[in-house]
């Protein structure tokens, strides 16, 4: 019996169920949706940040009270 190639990729304990396959196929056929998620992904999380800044919040931060239902 020869395995079909279709359904097991190495690295993912061999199965890969429909949906993987489908979500596969579409990102082939749809460059585009993963450039946008790059994109997004750039806005959210790979900023620049501005130490000074976030020193002062630091500063500014007031404290917690252990219990804050007292």
């Amino acid at each position: 019996m020869k395995a079909n190639t279709a359904k097991y990729r190495i690295g993912h304990g061999g199965y890969v169920s429909e949906f993987e396959q489908f979500l596969d196929g579409f990102l082939r056929t749809h460059p585009e949706v993963e450039a946008d998620q790059k994109r997004g992904w750039y806005i959210w999380w790979d900023h620049r940040l501005d130490l000074d800044e976030l020193e002062k919040q630091h500063k500014d931060e007031v404290p917690a009270k252990p219990y804050q239902y007292e």
